[in-house]
């Protein structure tokens, strides 16, 4: 990225540290089960697809996400083993597993996946645009 006259070269390194750190970050405010938390972590013209449908804008994906907190009481999710195929200053793509586990109905469920990421830069710093889950 270019600041000023002086070209800032980030190394693979410290950015997928920093996309790591984004990604423990957006675990974290998913399980405290506030969608105030989740909101700023995705992008204004985001599409999410689950197994349940697809959602565009923040407005869909706030009712997706919503609705899954108040089905799912005291999820705990989890993202493992985390792959960076595509890494740029700009754009970055990861894959991963997921499981999570929460009460459904009165009954302990559990429950895993895969997951696919698509993060840009913005003004505001990294945001989701994309996000695949599937089970």
């Amino acid at each position: 990225m270019i600041v000023g006259m002086m070209a800032v070269v980030m190394d693979d390194g410290s950015l997928e540290s920093e996309l790591t750190s984004f990604m423990g970050d957006y675990e974290r405010a998913n399980n405290s089960h506030d969608i105030e938390r989740v909101v700023p972590f995705i992008a204004a013209d985001a599409v999410y697809w689950f197994s349940d449908g697809a959602y565009r804008g923040i407005g869909e994906i706030r009712s997706a996400i919503e609705k899954t907190f108040a089905t799912i009481l005291d999820e705990v999710y989890q993202v493992r083993d985390l792959e960076w195929p595509v890494l740029t200053p700009d754009v970055a793509v990861c894959r991963y597993r997921f499981a999570w586990d929460g009460v459904i109905g009165g009954e302990p469920r559990s429950g895993q996946g895969r997951g696919t990421n698509v993060i840009v830069r913005r003004d505001d710093g990294w945001k989701m645009l994309h996000e695949h889950l599937s089970s």
